[in-house]
């Protein structure tokens, strides 16, 4: 009799873990804006309640922002990553004028930056831009509350931009166009010459030299392994938000993640903005989760759309996004193909019915196809 029950209660032991059983789920979000901490903490706390285990916490420069912060995630029972953008610095005292990216046409990212105004990206190759990330990342590092450094925009402007965004644009990027080709300064010029013999700006189609690409592959990849050591040295994690692939990464951005030194993943896998369907998240995430170094895990970036009843009708499509009954889908399919989990871009834009469909699907097991 004792026997029996005690195989009763663990069957219902296991039933209970089974269905408290969740994938990891982070979120991109930022502030404080002017938020008083106990805003902050509702906030949080909603967060941890939907199920939302950590955050990329986009909060500036200052380490006491990240400070403060992080220690209301902590009390709330969220890891807490800092979300700071690399490549990409508005002008600041600290950065000198020529530190930043020369386009094909030899225009400084700085002075007319391609696409929109904020895209003004440094030159990985300045001594100078290095030492100030490493300054930057490793002051923010330092900070107790702080779990993981979460690099972005580690990467060269779009030289073809994502399929979806052409008409936004009013752009046909059929080809690689000087104006949006990056790393014309004379220092990488002259460098690649002496590494390879090949006076890049004397090529006819640069986008044709291997040498070139692989060159500049090469240099993010050597900031961000820097930048790993910092994070390393101070005993803290160091991941990413990439693009897709690294296929479509490196054609695009010049991201040739899978040499990158990182203690985890976070493509961004946003599929309205290549035209595809949510099922495309998980064709990504097979390629992705085979191309990790290291075997370093994967959690699938998915871009929600804050306004699903307008979607058909919104030209932009930053606004677009998956929709509620869409959500699912893009988590199955992302967990089935090796995702160790999720992030959300993000949990502001999500709806109820966003809500609701990612509850369901979150409290599930599945099996890697």
């Amino acid at each position: 009799m004792r026997q029996l029950f005690s195989m009763v209660i663990l069957v219902l032991v296991l039933g209970a873990c089974a269905e408290k059983h969740k994938i990891p789920v982070y979120a991109w979000t930022g502030g404080p804006g002017e938020a008083t901490d106990t805003e902050i903490k509702s906030k949080f706390e909603d967060y941890r309640e939907k199920g939302i285990d950590g955050l990329m916490y986009n909060g500036g420069h200052d380490p006491a922002t990240y400070k403060r912060v992080g220690a209301i995630a902590k009390e709330v029972g969220l890891e807490f990553h800092t979300w700071i953008p690399t490549m990409v610095q508005a002008k600041t005292p600290k950065l000198e004028a020529e530190w930043y990216a020369t386009n094909g046409l030899g225009e400084s990212a700085l002075e007319n930056p391609a696409y929109v105004p904020y895209y003004t990206f440094l030159c990985p190759n300045e001594e100078g831009v290095q030492n100030f990330l490493a300054e930057l990342y490793g002051s923010v590092a330092e900070v107790e509350e702080v779990d993981g450094i979460h690099l972005d925009y580690i990467r060269f402007p779009d030289v073809i931009l994502a399929r979806g965004l052409w008409d936004k644009y009013g752009l046909v990027m059929d080809r690689e166009y000087p104006q949006y080709d990056y790393c014309y300064g004379d220092l990488c010029v002259n460098d690649f010459k002496e590494k390879t013999g090949i006076d890049i700006k004397e090529v006819e189609d640069p986008s044709q030299v291997p040498e070139w690409k692989q060159y500049r592959y090469d240099l993010i990849t050597k900031i961000v392994n820097q930048l790993a050591e910092v994070a390393h040295a101070k005993g803290k994690k160091v991941n990413a938000a990439v693009f897709p692939g690294p296929s479509i990464a490196k054609s695009i951005v010049r991201q040739e993640w899978s040499n990158w030194n990182l203690d985890a993943v976070y493509p961004m896998n946003y599929n309205d903005f290549y035209l595809e369907g949510p099922e495309w998240v998980g064709e990504m995430v097979a390629e992705e989760t085979a191309a990790a170094k290291n075997g370093a895990p994967v959690y699938s970036g998915l871009f929600i759309c804050p306004n699903p009843e307008n979607k058909t009708s919104e030209n932009d499509p930053e606004n677009h996004g998956l929709l509620p009954e869409e959500l699912g889908t893009a988590i199955a399919t992302s967990m089935q193909n090796g995702a160790k989990g999720i992030c959300l871009f993000t949990p502001e834009r999500m709806t109820d019915a966003h809500w609701e469909a990612f509850e369901k699907a979150i409290y599930k097991q599945y099996t890697t196809e």
